[in-house]
């Protein structure tokens, strides 16, 4: 257990960051799961449509730090060629 006031403060400010980015990369897999099933159900439409929602949502976690950018960049073009070989 944190026995100084500045280890305490740290563990608070760890718990809040870990809650804040756990959100943001649950909210990343919900939009990249939308796009997976559109794909699933063979709707090339519906597919795009959640693809071009799903593209700001990932840019977004680079820039907070919650993603690494080649990852993003790997997962958006495995889902593009996905979409367009439907």
């Amino acid at each position: 257990m944190a026995s100084h006031k500045s280890a305490e403060k740290r563990i608070r400010q760890i718990a809040k960051r870990t809650a804040i980015n756990r959100a943001r990369v649950s909210r990343v897999r919900t939009f990249v799961k939308k796009v997976e099933t559109a794909i699933a159900n063979g709707d090339k439409a519906a597919a795009q449509d959640a693809f071009q929602l799903a593209q700001p949502e990932l840019h977004r976690a680079i820039t907070k730090g919650v993603l690494h950018k080649n990852t993003v960049s790997r997962k958006l073009s495995r889902l593009a060629a996905r979409i367009n070989a439907l």
